[in-house]
């Protein structure tokens, strides 16, 4: 059985203000993740100056 998608958590991206939802490759580090792709954590610095 397929798990269901809709039971992943969610956060916000700071950047792009748009949810977005756990990913395996962020299994060890969800606590970390803040942006929701490189291009936001690129930009993060040109949005707060």
């Amino acid at each position: 059985m397929m798990p269901n998608k809709s039971n992943l958590p969610e956060k916000t991206c700071p950047v792009c203000k748009r949810p977005f939802s756990w990913r395996k490759k962020w299994e060890r580090d969800w606590d970390n993740v803040v942006y929701c792709s490189e291009r936001c954590r690129r930009k993060k610095d040109l949005t707060n100056a």
